[in-house]
């Protein structure tokens, strides 16, 4: 028996399979590759776009910076020349600054003086204005207050001009202080004073007794009893008349010797004074207390009308010398 299988015949090969599935294979990628490109073609068409656009945004932008750099460029010129006027003009406001400071401290040196001119003459007016009361009507109450004015006056002037003016005024003020009312007031009070003690002087003496007549002569003291003797040529017997025409002459007499005190006439007040002394002897009996008033009138003739204080007028001699130094 034969073990042999048996021969099969031999199978042709399909020759067309192969070069059909190449043509598939090779269809299937160029179409692959095909739509790849395809999708790459886009890609870079959309990325050429959006390129095209940023590159567009870029430009725009780019654009826009360099006008801000021009515009910055043109600012910073134009700040640059703004800076250049402006040190030009701070430049030149310093030295009018400097220029002004020179011309208000020179403007406040003259202002200065001025000021202190001003006091000077100030207070030159007032302290002629109380001397002149002084002299001419006595006021020492306004005096007063014309040297306080002018002290007020002086209190601002410098050491150098003012101490000495100062320190004379403080003596001058301290000896008007010391004159009281004044030398007028002072004469007008004690001549009324006078005028109202000759009112109160009798009219009539009781004659004397006794040791009165001692010292009288015999053929007195032998008529003593009986009759009055009085010389005529001293006061005699007045009628009422006559009393009253002496007290008018009497207080007409009065009244001349105040003027002539208000006034400063010494020769007039001394005038008036004798007439008023001839009066009241005439008016009145001899008594002590009509001698005591003709004392005080005696009195009142040594007055004196004006102050006379060295010391009074002695800063306005020293203000004077000073401005004639000037």
């Amino acid at each position: 028996m034969n073990d042999t299988p048996p021969m099969t015949p031999p199978r042709r090969p399909v020759r067309w399979l192969l070069p059909l599935a190449g043509v598939v294979v090779l269809g299937a990628g160029g179409y692959a590759g095909w739509y790849v490109w395809q999708q790459q073609q886009e890609e870079q068409h959309a990325q050429a776009q959006t390129t095209a656009v940023q590159l567009q945004g870029l430009q725009a932008t780019l654009e826009a910076l360099r006008r801000d750099q021009r515009a910055t460029s043109q600012r910073l010129q134009d700040a640059a020349s703004t800076n250049r006027v402006l040190r030009d003009e701070m430049l030149g406001l310093s030295q009018r600054s400097a220029l002004l400071e020179e011309n208000l401290a020179k403007l406040a040196d003259s202002a200065n003086q001025g000021r202190q001119a001003v006091q000077r003459d100030e207070a030159e007016l007032l302290l002629t204005q109380a001397a002149q009361r002084l002299n001419y009507a006595d006021d020492v109450d306004g005096a007063r207050r014309l040297y306080a004015q002018a002290a007020t006056a002086l209190a601002d002037l410098p050491d150098s001009n003012g101490l000495n003016l100062r320190q004379a005024l403080v003596q001058e003020r301290e000896a008007l202080d010391a004159l009281g009312a004044g030398p007028r007031v002072q004469s007008l009070q004690r001549l009324d004073a006078l005028a109202k003690a000759l009112q109160g002087l009798p009219s009539q003496v009781a004659g004397a007794t006794g040791s009165g007549t001692a010292g009288k002569p015999w053929w007195q003291a032998t008529l003593a009893p009986f009759v009055d003797i009085t010389p005529s040529r001293q006061n005699g017997p007045l009628t009422a008349a006559e009393r009253r025409s002496a007290d008018d002459a009497l207080q007409l007499e009065l009244t001349l010797a105040r003027a002539a005190i208000e006034r400063g006439d010494r020769t007039g007040r001394d005038t008036a004074l004798d007439r008023v002394a001839h009066w009241a002897q005439r008016r009145w009996p001899d008594s002590p207390a009509l001698r005591a008033q003709r004392a005080e009138l005696k009195a009142l003739r040594e007055l004196p009308l004006q102050a006379s204080d060295a010391v009074l007028g002695s800063t306005l001699q020293q203000l004077r010398t000073q401005t004639d130094r000037r």
